[in-house]
């Protein structure tokens, strides 16, 4: 997410004013889970998940056939040490968008069952793209 820090933050405000902020509540285990399932093919770039989007055999990227590698800052370890970090460098974000009246908050486990409420949110918010023979 961005900003993740208040100095973001205030740098952000230099160059727009927000007025729509939303945070996703993820518990902890969850987004380790997640982050640490994370390997990719580091010539390409592509990623791939253990837990929901995993190469078609273990360990091996699915058009070269060359390893997969889990990144350093991927393993639990640091994935923790990451997410602790984030943690305390958020917080006094989300108090400045929650004292301007701008910050929306969710809270779950499973996009699916996040995104439709982000979706209301911000279709409440933001008008509908018409396409241009409807203009």
């Amino acid at each position: 997410g961005f900003p993740r820090t208040l100095g973001q933050a205030e740098a952000l405000d230099r160059i727009c004013e927000p007025d729509l902020v939303i945070s996703l509540n993820i518990p902890f285990e969850t987004l380790k889970d997640r982050l640490s399932a994370r390997w990719v093919h580091p010539a390409s770039g592509r990623v791939y998940n253990m837990d929901f989007n995993p190469p078609h055999v273990q360990g091996i990227d699915d058009l070269t056939g060359e390893p997969l590698v889990q990144r350093q800052d991927d393993k639990p370890e640091a994935v923790a040490a990451r997410l602790r970090k984030y943690k305390d460098a958020a917080k006094p974000v989300i108090e400045l968008y929650k004292s301007r009246g701008i910050l929306h908050s969710f809270s779950g486990t499973e996009t699916n069952k996040i995104w439709p409420y982000v979706y209301t949110l911000l279709s409440s918010k933001i008008p509908p793209v018409l396409p241009d023979e409807e203009n």
